[in-house]
């Protein structure tokens, strides 16, 4: 199995587009704002999370986030999102760290892999301790996180936070 990680591009292809259109709005607390494009808006898409990237545009309840396409065997699997910094509201829901897999790759391992990497790539970007935050309710998440190492550190009104030390070893 070729497991890559690769941070959104303008180049991305119809492949990533499907992607995006099959996860839909999103959900359990990750949102997905291009599920009702049309082809035609995807550069503009692409253009619009490459410049919150380099947090051009932003606005005010907005930090920096880096979008990333988990690949498995050179098929897009899933979809990732890292915040370099949190802001008071993504204290409290967000956090560093936002993840989903299309609806046809789930039950496959795949949410494990994309959030080990994303928290290599916290790693490299200098974060020396994420927060990942999840409803109470959303166990197959709750597994992902637990699987990854990440210490349960409280839950308050029906959402968990978690957090994790990026030491030597993800």
């Amino acid at each position: 199995m070729i497991i890559e990680l690769k941070e959104l591009s303008m180049d991305d292809g119809k492949d990533i587009f499907d992607m995006i259109k099959e996860i839909g709005p999103g959900e359990n607390g990750y949102t997905n704002t291009g599920y009702d494009m049309d082809y035609q808006s995807f550069s503009g898409y692409l253009q619009m999370n490459s410049d919150m990237a380099k947090g051009i545009n932003l606005q005010p309840q907005f930090v920096p986030q880096t979008m990333y396409w988990l690949f498995v065997d050179k098929k897009p699997v899933g979809a990732g999102k890292l915040r370099d910094h949190l802001n008071d509201n993504l204290k409290k829901n967000g956090g560093h760290i936002g993840y989903t897999i299309r609806p046809s790759e789930r039950g496959k391992g795949y949410g494990v892999l994309i959030l080990r990497e994303l928290l290599k790539k916290a790693k490299e970007k200098g974060i020396e301790e994420v927060l990942i935050t999840c409803r109470e309710s959303n166990i197959a998440s709750r597994k992902v996180i637990e699987h990854n190492g990440c210490e349960l550190v409280e839950i308050n009104n029906q959402q968990c936070y978690w957090r994790k030390r990026l030491g030597s070893s993800i």
